[in-house]
């Protein structure tokens, strides 16, 4: 098949272009580069940051509460940028927790989840006043002795495993054997020995699914999540609160993709709202985002060390590669490998174009962050942009492997 019939990635028009330079902040990206003093670094604009959820709020109206899986991007100065923005913070790990108490956001809307929390990450949340999401019977044996010690009553929501999962979705979560939550079927048990601790019972957490580009499957998935809450709430030990229903929202990496629909996913939500306020009437919806969020606000950015061709094949070596950014490798999740968007950021309104691949500079024939893609022709001290790269980006990348340098990240 020609190149030109192959499928595009979808545009990358959340960034400006000025005088052939990408714009990032406002700022050409050769002088940030210079402002940030090396290469390589991920460059996340706060201004996407806070359209993407202006627009979301635009959409979703008071239906549901927003909040943001620091998972995805725990860059502490982007939390706290998104703390800002949002009704609330959900972590996975005492760290994550430190990170979202530090951004200033109120403890009562944090929330923790996770299938292997520590005895102290459990003392720590309790301990901090957020809402513990217990996933197995021994979490509540935990908590609730936990909670005995420290004569504080700990929040707890029970995390379920449904018995459906979120179809199309890059990573599945729920539904069949899980390490995720408690199975739907062992919920009443757990419900009831909940209402037997020093525990205090506040809702449920349902999270089926990751990296959707089907409005339809989310939206089939939350009416499912929401019948399933207001059938386990007749085993509830108290009324249910709190009811996070997930995410699922994706974003378009790969060619073919395009971005998702969200108009009728907020409308599926305005009519489940008629559903809670009649089966669990003192329940608020949280819809928990990550990716979704950060994901497209934010770029990876090398710089072209070296140019060769080998029988016939152009490669341009970058002092950047899988040891910061392993997703676009290809080497996070991916089966078959595909090429994120990438462009040469300061030649971007170039007419002279080349099938070219972008390689790192580790030892290894995994180090590849583009593979036979036509870009700008580039030279050596040229910029390597990798769009798409606002979420499991740095934190989610070997950075000690084959011992090079960190990577940089800064906020725009």
């Amino acid at each position: 098949m020609p190149e030109s019939a192959l499928p595009a990635h979808a545009p990358m028009d959340q960034w400006p272009v000025a005088d052939g330079c990408l714009l990032v902040g406002g700022i050409a990206l050769p002088r940030l580069a210079e402002r940030v003093g090396s290469t390589p670094f991920y460059a996340y604009d706060r201004g996407l940051l806070t359209r993407r959820v202006e627009m979301l709020r635009a959409q979703l109206g008071d239906t549901v509460d927003l909040h943001y899986a620091i998972k995805a991007n725990p860059m502490p100065a982007l939390v706290g940028h998104m703390a800002r923005l949002v009704d609330g913070l959900d972590v996975a790990s005492g760290r994550e927790l430190r990170v979202a108490l530090d951004a200033g956001m109120d403890p009562r809307d944090i929330s923790m989840a996770g299938p292997g929390k520590s005895e102290a990450e459990i003392a720590q949340a309790i301990a901090s006043g957020i809402l513990l999401n217990v996933e197995s019977r021994r979490e509540i044996e935990v908590a609730d002795a936990l909670s005995r010690r420290m004569g504080e009553a700990g929040r707890v929501a029970l995390r379920v495993n449904p018995d459906f999962e979120l179809k199309s979705s890059g990573m599945r979560m729920g539904g069949g054997p899980r390490q995720f939550g408690v199975d739907v079927e062992d919920a009443p048990a757990m419900l009831d020995r909940i209402g037997r601790s020093s525990l205090r019972f506040e809702g449920f957490h349902l999270f089926s699914g990751s990296q959707n580009l089907s409005a339809a499957a989310i939206c089939e998935a939350q009416r499912k999540s929401v019948d399933l809450a207001i059938r386990l709430a007749a085993d509830a030990p108290a009324p249910v609160r709190v009811l996070n229903i997930g995410g699922g929202f994706g974003i378009p990496y790969f060619p073919g993709e395009q971005r998702l629909d969200v108009r009728p996913i907020a409308e599926n939500l305005a009519g489940l709202q008629t559903v809670v306020r009649d089966g669990l009437p003192h329940a608020r919806m949280v819809v928990e985002l990550g990716r979704y969020l950060v994901g497209e606000a934010g770029i990876y950015v090398c710089r072209v060390v070296d140019r060769k061709v080998s029988r016939g094949q152009v490669f341009l070596i970058t002092d950047g590669g899988l040891h910061h950014h392993l997703a676009a490798s290809g080497n996070f999740g991916q089966v078959i490998r595909k090429n994120y968007p990438v462009a040469i950021g300061n030649r971007m309104q170039a007419t002279t174009t080349e099938t070219a691949n972008v390689v790192g500079p580790l030892c290894t024939p995994l180090d590849l962050l583009g593979e036979r893609m036509p870009l700008a022709a580039a030279e050596v001290g040229d910029l390597v942009v990798v769009f798409q790269s606002g979420a499991y980006g740095a934190s989610a990348s070997p950075q000690g492997f084959l011992s090079h340098p960190p990577v940089v990240e800064v906020l725009v």
